[in-house]
């Protein structure tokens, strides 16, 4: 059996769902993806949290959700262990198969191990630097790196925890954080050979696809310091790897208080000016949302307004979902579930059609 999501697959995992809106699943690059995805962000690093993180991923699959999204860093690297386990269980006890499940995850910020050590400096100088994976000079602001060796390292690390042979969709994160000191000459060739060494981890079989995930850099004008331009990131793909490059897609910040990904046009595609959607469409790249309802502040009751838009859904955090996945361009909406009860409110919403009109009449009224 293969050792990643296939199209097969994940084409099964749908076929279990067939009740459901056929709008409710999407495609990534041959994949078939559920458009709400779990992800795994929030939460201290306790065991407590860690069994209802394990709970809600068996839960939020057998509801019709198989887009799982993590990173190294996320809570001290228990995020992935977790996910991993569950996984698993699964694929043991569920009737789930691998290949039914998309993994995808990051790198780029330096993780902790489990918890958060008394002296951080001391834990990345004896963990990184004296080991040889990272010299101190490729550490940016305190905790940050892309090196190739790092990403190997990285991914090596993620694929323990996760407990799998191959990632499906693995991220840089945050490469935007390296603009804050490197000039952007500097900066490019670095994200160059972070490229070239992903695309070796697809030639090992150790991820099947990459991406960036960003929070300020695509959202951000041209004329900002930690501007990314979409162009750009494609460009240095073709660049190591030619047409054939594995570059899918890329994450950023979507909601109802984010909206620039739709709303703001803050890529340059063909000499225009135009959204970070419009320009991922022309080039081929699926967008994935995070932070859909903005680390739960959109979980709170909202405008009447935003009632208006989305009819007959029954909380604040069902609507601002409902406004990710109905926006056009977007593949999937992240939305962190760590417990049993957000999987259950969050989930419903699957059974009901986008709304992009919806979405329309939000953007009218500004």
């Amino acid at each position: 059996m293969e050792s990643f999501a296939t199209p097969d697959g994940t084409g099964a995992y749908r076929a279990r769902f067939s009740a459901f809106p056929a709008e409710h699943f999407r495609s990534l690059d041959g994949l078939i993806v559920s458009s709400l995805g779990l992800g795994m962000y929030l939460g201290d690093e306790t065991d407590a949290v860690d069994a209802n993180y394990r709970t809600a991923i068996i839960d939020a699959a057998q509801r019709g959700c198989n887009l799982f999204d993590t990173a190294i860093n996320y809570r001290a690297q228990r995020s992935e262990r977790v996910l991993g386990q569950a996984l698993g269980a699964l694929c043991r006890e569920s009737g789930f198969a691998r290949t039914d499940l998309v993994i995808c995850t990051k790198g780029g910020y330096l993780p902790f191990d489990s918890t958060i050590p008394q002296d951080p400096a001391e834990f990345i100088r004896n963990t990184y630097v004296q080991t040889g994976i990272l010299r101190a000079e490729e550490i940016v602001d305190g905790g940050h790196a892309m090196a190739p060796r790092y990403l190997h390292d990285q991914i090596g690390r993620s694929l323990r925890n996760l407990g799998l042979a191959t990632i499906d969709l693995y991220y840089l994160h945050n490469p935007e954080t390296q603009l804050g000191v490197l000039s952007r000459h500097d900066f490019s060739a670095r994200l160059r050979d972070a490229f070239a060494q992903l695309e070796e981890e697809v030639s090992a079989g150790r991820i099947r696809r990459y991406g960036v995930a960003t929070w300020h850099g695509l959202r951000k004008p041209p004329e900002a310091r930690e501007h990314l331009s979409l162009t750009e990131l494609v460009r240095a793909a073709e660049a190591v790897a030619g047409t054939t490059h594995h570059f899918r897609a890329v994450q950023l910040p979507y909601n109802l208080g984010m909206p620039e990904a739709y709303a703001s046009a803050t890529q340059v595609l063909d000499g225009s000016r135009v959204p970070v959607l419009t320009a991922a469409k022309q080039l081929g790249i699926a967008v994935v949302a995070s932070a859909s309802i903005l680390q739960g502040q959109l979980a709170r009751p909202l405008s009447g307004v935003l009632a208006n838009a989305f009819p007959g859904l029954g909380t604040p955090a069902q609507r601002a979902l409902q406004f990710a996945r109905s926006t056009p361009g977007i593949t999937v909406a992240l939305v962190g579930m760590g417990r049993r009860e957000h999987v259950v409110e969050n989930l419903a919403l699957a059974q009901s059609l986008p709304a992009p009109d919806g979405v329309d009449s939000l953007f009218t009224r500004r």
